[in-house]
C-alpha cells in the first residue's frame, strides 16, 4: 500500500452519494411517510424545529438523511454513524437501537418538559393492573411501588440504553465532516461489494481495513473537525483510495481468470484525495 495506484477507483463507489442508491423506491416511500406522519423542514421552520431523519442502515453503520420540503433528495447526510469494527452479537444491536424511530412525546401544561408517549401508556396500564391486583388482595406495599416504578423505567431507561449503545458507535454530524466521511463510505461500499461477491481472503481483508479506516476517521472527526486535523484525514482518504484501487485490480484479475494482479499498463493517474476543508 506504499505504491501510488495508477488505475481509477471502481465505479461501484456511487452508493451512499444519494439516499438508498440501490433502492430508489425506498426513498420515495420514506418521503411520503414523512409527509404523512412527520414535520418536514422547509423555509418556514425556525432553528428549533426538529428534523425528520431517514436512517439508511449499512453493514458498518448508518447514514441519516434529512427530508427536504421541496421533494428533492439531500446530497449530504445530516449524520453518519460508524459501528465499531468486529462488533460482536452484543454490540451489533446498538446499530438498530440508535436508528429506531424517534419516540413520541406529550407536552404537559402543568409540568415543564414533556413525557414519552410510551411512558404514559405504561403508566395507564400499570395503574389498571395495580388496582386490579389490590382488588384481588395483593398487598399495597407491593403494587404501589410497581405502579410507580414502571412508568419511571419507561421514561428514563431508553436514555440509559442510548448512552450504552453510543459507546460502540462513532457519530459524526455537520456538513464538512459528513461530506468527508461520505466520500470514504462511497469508496468503502466498493470494498464491501467486492468481498460479498467473492470468497478471496484479500478482498475480505480489504473490506475489514476499510471499516477500520471509517472508524478511525469518524473518531477523529468526533474529537476535532476537518480543519484541525487535515493531514491525518488526507492520509485516511489516500489509504481508502489505495484499497479501492487494489480491490479493482483483484476483481479484474478474477474476472479474466488471471493469477497476477499487478498490471503493466499505464492508465491515467488516480485522482488524489480532496482537501478535507473543501
Amino acid at each position: 500500500m506504499t505504491d501510488t495506484p495508477r488505475t481509477p477507483p471502481p465505479t461501484a463507489a456511487a452508493p451512499h452519494e444519494r439516499p438508498f442508491a440501490r433502492d430508489p423506491g425506498r426513498w420515495d416511500r420514506e418521503h411520503s411517510r414523512a409527509l404523512r406522519t412527520g414535520h418536514v423542514r422547509d423555509h418556514t421552520c425556525s432553528a428549533a424545529c426538529e428534523r425528520v431523519l431517514v436512517h439508511e442502515r449499512t453493514p458498518w453503520g448508518w447514514l441519516a438523511w434529512t427530508v427536504p420540503g421541496d421533494g428533492s433528495q439531500p446530497e449530504i447526510p445530516h449524520q453518519i454513524g460508524v459501528l465499531t469494527p468486529g462488533a460482536n452479537r452484543r454490540q451489533r444491536p446498538a446499530l438498530r437501537w440508535l436508528t429506531r424511530r424517534p419516540a413520541r412525546h406529550l407536552a404537559l401544561d402543568t409540568l415543564p418538559g414533556s413525557l414519552r408517549f410510551s411512558a404514559a401508556v405504561v403508566a395507564l396500564i400499570s395503574t389498571m393492573a395495580g388496582l386490579f391486583a389490590i382488588s384481588r388482595g395483593v398487598p399495597t406495599k407491593v403494587t404501589v411501588p410497581a405502579m410507580l416504578l414502571a412508568p419511571l423505567l419507561a421514561e428514563h431507561l431508553p436514555g440509559r440504553l442510548d448512552a450504552r449503545a453510543r459507546a460502540h458507535v462513532h457519530i459524526v454530524e455537520g456538513d464538512g465532516p459528513c461530506r468527508y466521511l461520505q466520500r470514504l463510505a462511497a469508496l468503502h461500499a466498493a470494498l464491501v461489494q467486492a468481498a460479498a461477491s467473492s470468497d478471496r481472503y484479500e478482498l475480505r481483508r480489504s473490506a475489514e481495513l476499510g471499516h477500520n479506516l471509517l472508524w478511525d476517521a469518524a473518531g477523529l472527526l468526533q474529537a476535532h473537525n476537518t480543519r484541525s486535523a487535515p493531514a491525518r484525514l488526507i492520509t485516511y482518504e489516500r489509504l481508502m483510495l489505495q484499497l479501492a484501487h487494489q480491490t479493482a485490480q483483484m476483481r479484474s484479475a478474477s474476472l479474466h481468470g488471471a493469477a497476477r494482479t499487478d498490471h503493466t499498463g499505464e492508465p491515467g493517474p488516480l485522482p488524489g484525495p480532496y482537501a478535507p476543508a473543501v
